[in-house]
């Protein structure tokens, strides 16, 4: 039974709705950076966003796609999610923004930066 869990989780975290949709005809790859941790990761969503937009805003294809412009740690977090945890392009961009919140650069108002004594 161990070994059917792991098994599921490492297929994909998708619903079956969003698994049964198909790529575009002459799909080709987005030309966007993989994304790795180290940088903000609304800095990776919304130019993946605006790319797929050009082609579609099929929310089951850009869920499809998203994975492959991961990388390292984030396409190993992405491939232990639980299966059927994701149902839309919205619950899969929270949960990655969620896990990589601490990428994000923090910014200081100037009444704070004046409190550091």
């Amino acid at each position: 039974m161990q070994n059917t869990v792991n098994m599921e989780k490492q297929l994909h975290p998708f619903v079956d709705v969003i698994m049964e949709a198909q790529l575009p005809l002459r799909w080709k790859m987005l030309n966007i950076d993989r994304y790795d941790r180290l940088l903000d990761p609304d800095e990776h969503v919304d130019p993946f966003v605006t790319q797929m937009n050009l082609f579609t805003n099929d929310d089951a294809i850009m869920c499809r796609v998203f994975p492959t412009t991961l990388k390292g740690a984030t396409l190993h977090w992405y491939t232990h999610l639980l299966r059927n945890s994701i149902d839309s392009f919205v619950t899969l961009v929270t949960q990655f923004e969620a896990q990589h919140v601490m990428s994000r650069p923090h910014h200081f108002a100037a009444i704070a930066l004046a409190n550091i004594r």
